[in-house]
């Protein structure tokens, strides 16, 4: 009988010391979108979905026009300082010839009528003698009358999924 009891106290201590492990574990360390967030997440994908598309097509238009405001603002390391549709147009219009793109998000905020988004930017030449490249890019977004809309954006030489910088190709 004292083995019994022995063997039921053992137990109890051990299904306790298991319950009270579990107890302290978090119930899912994947932390689920706000409603909101889970919104302007799908919201802009259509607009990534809508400037690799028009990359492809050679569609600089589109980008200019669907994808940026017009007072958009846009710095690159290594590419200049773009102020507005203007000065996007001739940098889109070489730019959809000679390349194609990837956009993949990182991580997205959104607040209210204003959102931004880090996201690897991967750029495929249509040239095979050049070497595809990543951008590190934030785009910065605003909903105006109801629709997303890219104010600016943001970009180095690297990658966010790598969490390096790198050296501009020559």
């Amino acid at each position: 009988m004292r083995k019994l009891i022995l063997a039921c106290s053992i137990l109890a201590l051990l299904a306790g010391s298991a319950l009270s492990a579990a107890a302290a574990q978090p119930e899912s360390t994947v932390k689920r979108d706000s409603p909101q967030l889970a919104a302007f997440k799908q919201a802009i994908r259509k607009k990534y979905d809508m400037k690799e598309k028009a990359f492809a097509a050679h569609d600089a238009e589109t980008i200019l026009t669907r994808f940026y405001a017009v007072d958009a603002v846009s710095v690159g390391e290594g590419f200049g300082i773009f102020k507005g549709r203007s000065e996007f147009r001739p940098l889109y219009e070489k730019a959809v010839t000679e390349y194609t793109v990837k956009v993949t998000s990182v991580h997205t905020v959104v607040d209210g009528n204003a959102g931004w988004d880090w996201a690897d930017f991967d750029v495929m030449p249509v040239d095979p003698k050049e070497k595809p490249f990543t951008l590190a890019i934030l785009f910065l977004w605003q909903k105006v009358r109801g629709q997303w809309i890219c104010k600016g954006d943001f970009y180095a030489n690297g990658s966010f999924r790598s969490g390096k910088l790198t050296t501009p190709a020559p």
